[in-house]
């Protein structure tokens, strides 16, 4: 009787968490569209902030060339005067501002327009007023998210760890179609992914202590740091990003010092069904067109979220040379 009631709550805590990765997938995919935006908008505001001249001591311009330098070029600096003022007219940009609409006409999406997957399927994929077609990847994002809630929702209950586990995945969900889309792994994700799994492992609700979380997070970062340093001085070249070092970093700073090898393992995996699903999709036509890491170490901690972390140990033990057998 006990058990059975046990079983009825799993599966209520289940549907909940399901339905709540539902409304934060449509969230997501908010941020995996606005932030890349908003970064870049604050990039330029801030190289034309520093082409005008200083209010107060020297300009960057002064700064960098010296006192005894070339002046900044007339033409430059109105060139920075006109864009500042574009910049400043632009409506706000943030993850709540402007309300969603539709990327070819500008229709503004009604709240039942925005219900997760159910609008898209009543709208059979289409705007209500152009009718352009709207991607498929949004509901997919929707229940991806969904599935990751469910997940943790059975494995830990609607309890701390739970949530901690989902926000894991939610914030690796971004991570991986933000760099697919654009190349930039944003900051503000890996740190928060960071200091949330040094904090879970402080507080012991990942299973590893804080030690093996700290390390892991020291290591993550130093190795691919040490490889692009290598890779940068034999070639000449950039072969990575600062983002993959702290997204490793964090990944260990979850999983542990003794998973670093298991993740970059499962990373390459990853990289080998994404790159076939790429080529598949014409989307490697162009050999030119660079791949980005991020999404494989992304995905890498998707998979191990999935499958269970001591799961993973069990299927690949050999990558786990410091863990007794």
């Amino acid at each position: 009787m006990f058990g059975e009631f046990l079983q009825v709550s799993q599966g209520i805590d289940t549907a909940l968490a399901a339905l709540l990765g539902l409304l934060i997938g449509s969230f997501l995919n908010v941020v995996i569209y606005r932030l890349p935006a908003m970064m870049l908008r604050g990039w330029l505001e801030e190289s034309v902030g520093n082409l005008m001249p200083a209010d107060s001591g020297p300009s960057l311009w002064r700064q960098v060339l010296g006192t005894k330098g070339p002046a900044i070029p007339p033409s430059l600096e109105r060139c920075a005067a006109d864009a500042a003022v574009v910049l400043e007219g632009l409506p706000p940009l943030t993850l709540s501002r402007p309300a969603s609409r539709c990327g070819q006409c500008g229709h503004g999406i009604r709240w039942y327009e925005n219900v997760p997957v159910l609008s898209y399927v009543a709208l059979r994929g289409r705007c209500s007023s152009c009718k352009v077609s709207i991607s498929a990847r949004y509901p997919v994002v929707e229940l991806i998210t969904s599935a990751f809630f469910a997940l943790c929702a059975w494995r830990y209950g609607i309890t701390p760890t739970g949530a901690l586990w989902a926000a894991f995945a939610a914030l690796l969900i971004c991570q991986f179609l933000i760099d697919l889309d654009t190349q930039l792994l944003p900051d503000s994700l890996n740190y928060a992914l960071l200091w949330l799994g040094l904090g879970a492992a402080a507080l012991g609700l990942t299973g590893i202590s804080l030690s093996s979380a700290v390390w892991g997070a020291i290591f993550g970062y130093l190795s691919l740091w040490t490889v692009y340093h290598a890779y940068r001085l034999a070639t000449g070249k950039e072969g990575m990003g600062y983002g993959d070092f702290k997204l490793l970093a964090a990944l260990g700073a979850w999983l542990g010092a003794d998973y670093l090898i298991g993740i970059v393992l499962v990373s390459s995996l990853v990289g080998a069904v994404l790159g076939l699903v790429l080529l598949g999709a014409g989307r490697l036509a162009h050999k030119n067109i660079p791949i980005s890491f991020g999404p494989f170490l992304a995905g890498a901690g998707l998979v191990c979220l999935a499958v269970g972390p001591a799961e993973v140990k069990q299927l690949v033990p050999f990558a786990f040379p410091f863990v007794p057998g």
